[in-house]
């Protein structure tokens, strides 16, 4: 270029970079897997590429048309993910959303928020857990209507169903997030819930820590049969209680700190090395308890949790090793027999 050349303006923005993000969100709230998600988003970029410059030229709307492509990808890839979940070892969760840039700049603004899910709340882990229970047309439907504002004529075209019974599947789909739906807390009692349950549970205070806990709370592990796990969920504050010290007793070193899990505060355990051994996802109740707790044990599924310095959060009075378990180990509710260890 000669030396006083002007440069012109930038061209527009590449949709693979630009999109990115949007996609792995979408691709994530569908699947709530992260390797699934980049498996979505890369096979959306192929076929992008694969059309010719006059077919790429004559769309109107790329981010659109990735979304569309992604959408039907993620859709057929429910289909074969449902039947790996009924092989899966154990209970399933999603896979644990580290500190992330996705926000509500991911979609368009949103114009009724009294018929939709917020942005910020369509990746909490309670939201994902009743996303896993519904049809793949259902969760497509509700995820593209209600966190991306897509119409139901948009979505017909995706799922192979007419407008109304696209309105009808986005429908049934928010009466089934309303009916788990919890009273709202807010994020400084969310954190203040979780402050609460840690300390309880590293000070090894049975009382304190059934007293955090609704009486009615459910905890459920994830491990894929890959670590040791409770193989049925937990019910009852006493149940998960005393599961909790135990694998305090079993595991003296733990670390846990708080930390954010899918953007909400939730609790990370590593060992002394700071390989992470457990991500601890919560869901906080009005009267300031904890109604739910996920706990993600699968190391496939902590690949992406950076090791946390060794030192932090670290037990008070470490408790003899007892029997020598290795990592979050099952232990069973007092005095039922230990669960499976899977």
């Amino acid at each position: 270029m000669p030396q006083d050349a002007v440069p012109g303006p930038p061209g527009p923005p590449d949709p693979v970079t630009r999109d990115r993000g949007v996609l792995l969100g979408l691709s994530y709230r569908l699947l709530g897997s992260l390797a699934d998600a980049e498996d979505v988003v890369q096979e959306t970029y192929l076929r992008w590429h694969r059309l010719s410059d006059g077919e790429r030229d004559a769309v109107v709307n790329p981010r659109a048309w990735l979304i569309r492509t992604a959408s039907r990808i993620g859709l057929d890839m429910l289909t074969t993910a449902r039947a790996r979940r009924e092989r899966y070892v154990g209970e399933w969760l999603p896979e644990p959303l580290p500190a992330t840039g996705w926000s509500s700049r991911e979609a368009s603004t949103v114009v009724d928020p009294a018929d939709r899910v917020s942005l910020d709340d369509s990746v909490s882990m309670a939201l994902l857990v009743v996303l896993q229970a519904m049809t793949p047309a259902e969760r497509v439907a509700f995820v593209l209507h209600d966190v991306f504002r897509f119409t139901y004529p948009e979505i017909a075209g995706i799922v192979g169903r007419t407008p109304a019974a696209c309105r009808q599947l986005a429908s049934s789909a928010r009466r089934r997030v309303r009916e788990q739906r919890r009273a709202p807390v807010r994020p400084a009692e969310h954190a203040a819930v979780v402050r609460a349950f840690r300390s309880a549970w590293q000070t090894g205070d049975l009382a304190a820590l059934v007293d955090v806990l609704d009486p009615d709370a459910t905890a459920i592990t994830d491990s894929g049969g890959l670590v040791s796990a409770s193989a049925v969920p937990l019910h009852g504050a006493q149940a998960i209680a005393n599961f909790l010290l135990g694998v305090w007793e079993r595991q003296p070193d733990l670390l846990v700190d708080e930390t954010s899990v899918n953007g909400e505060p939730g609790l990370v355990a590593t060992d002394r090395l700071g390989r992470t051994l457990a991500v601890l996802a919560l869901a906080a109740t009005g009267t300031g308890r904890v109604g739910h707790l996920w706990v993600v044990r699968n190391p496939r599924k902590l690949a992406r949790w950076r090791h946390v310095p060794a030192g932090r959060g670290r037990w008070p009075t470490p408790r003899p090793a007892g029997d020598g378990g290795v990592g979050v180990a099952a232990v069973a509710p007092r005095p039922s027999p230990a669960p499976t260890g899977v």
